[in-house]
C-alpha cells in the first residue's frame, strides 16, 4: 500500500538523532516530507542530518530541549516561520533510568517524567495550537508496551510512558472537531541504543526473546527484537490518509510480548 498525504508536508519529530526519532526522521523525509528534525544532542543530531541531506532528503536539525516549554514555543514557532505550518508532529524524545522503585531517586523520576511526559505536553500544545487554525494535522506519541503492562525496575519509565499515552489521546478527543488526528505507537523492545544500553556491553538480546519469568516478563511470541524501521512504519501510516479515520488508537508494535487485548 502506497501511503499519501505525507509527501510536501511539514513534519516535526522529536528525538531525531538517534533510534527510533532517527528511523522516523528517515522514512517521513523518505515519503517527501519536509522534517524538522530536533534533538538536544547537537551533534549527532547534525551527523544524521547531514547524511540525509546528502541522500537528497528535505531534513533541517534543529537544536531544543523538549523540557523547556518557552524554547519549544520558540522552536514551533522557528519551524512554521522557516519551513511552513506544521502538519505532522511525531513526540520520539524520550529517556530511560532502570531500577527498583525504592531505590529511585528523585532525579531519576524528575528527569523521567520531565521529558517523556513533559515534553510531550509542551511540543504537542505548542503545535496544537497551530494545527487548530490550520484544521488539519496528524499527532503521534511513541510511548511503550511499558505504559499498559507492568514491568519490574523501570516503574518510572513505564508511569512517564503511561502519562504521555494517556494524555495523547485526550488531546485526539479535543482535537477531533477540527479535523486533527492524535494517535500512539507502543513499541516493545526495540533494537535502539536505549535498549543496548539497557541491556549492558556485550549482552545477548536473546534472553529478552525468551522472557524472564523471575521478572514476570512474558517474550516476544514472534522470536525477534523489533527493528526501529519497524516502528517507523506504524507511524507513517498513522500520519497518512490511509489512517483518515484512525484517532486516539494506541498501535503496540511488540511482536505480541503485551499479549494485548
Amino acid at each position: 500500500m502506497e501511503l499519501t498525504g505525507i509527501e510536501s508536508t511539514v513534519a516535526l519529530v522529536t528525538g531525531a538523532a538517534r533510534g527510533i526519532g532517527a528511523a522516523v526522521t528517515a522514512t517521513l523525509a523518505g515519503a517527501g516530507a519536509q522534517v524538522a528534525a530536533v534533538d538536544r544532542d547537537t551533534g549527532t543530531l547534525a551527523t544524521a542530518v547531514t547524511k540525509l541531506e546528502a541522500e537528497g532528503m528535505a531534513v533541517r536539525g534543529y537544536a531544543a530541549d523538549v523540557c523547556d516549554s518557552t524554547a519549544v514555543d520558540a522552536l514551533v514557532r522557528r519551524v512554521e516561520d522557516e519551513l511552513g505550518p506544521i502538519g505532522i508532529l511525531v513526540n520520539a524524545a524520550g529517556v530511560l533510568h532502570t531500577g527498583r522503585a525504592v531505590d529511585l531517586t528523585d532525579r531519576q523520576w524528575n528527569e523521567i517524567f520531565a521529558v517523556n511526559a513533559g515534553g510531550v505536553f509542551h511540543v504537542s500544545r505548542a503545535v496544537a495550537r497551530r494545527m487548530i487554525r490550520h484544521r488539519r494535522g496528524a499527532v503521534v506519541t511513541v510511548a511503550s508496551n511499558a505504559a499498559g503492562v507492568p514491568r519490574t525496575e523501570m516503574s518510572a519509565y513505564a508511569a512517564s510512558k503511561a502519562a504521555s499515552a494517556h494524555f495523547t489521546r485526550c488531546l485526539g478527543l479535543e482535537l477531533a472537531g477540527h479535523g486533527i488526528r492524535c494517535n500512539v505507537v507502543s513499541p516493545g523492545s526495540t533494537d535502539t541504543p536505549m535498549l543496548r544500553a539497557m541491556l549492558g556491553a556485550g549482552a545477548d538480546p536473546a534472553h529478552v526473546i525468551e522472557g524472564a519469568p523471575d521478572a514476570y516478563k512474558v517474550g516476544i511470541p514472534l522470536r525477534k527484537l523489533a527493528r526501529p524501521q519497524d516502528v517507523a512504519d506504524a507511524v507513517a501510516y498513522l500520519v497518512s490518509d490511509q489512517a483518515g479515520h484512525v484517532t486516539m488508537h494506541d498501535l503496540y508494535v511488540d511482536g505480541g510480548a503485551a499479549l494485548h487485548v
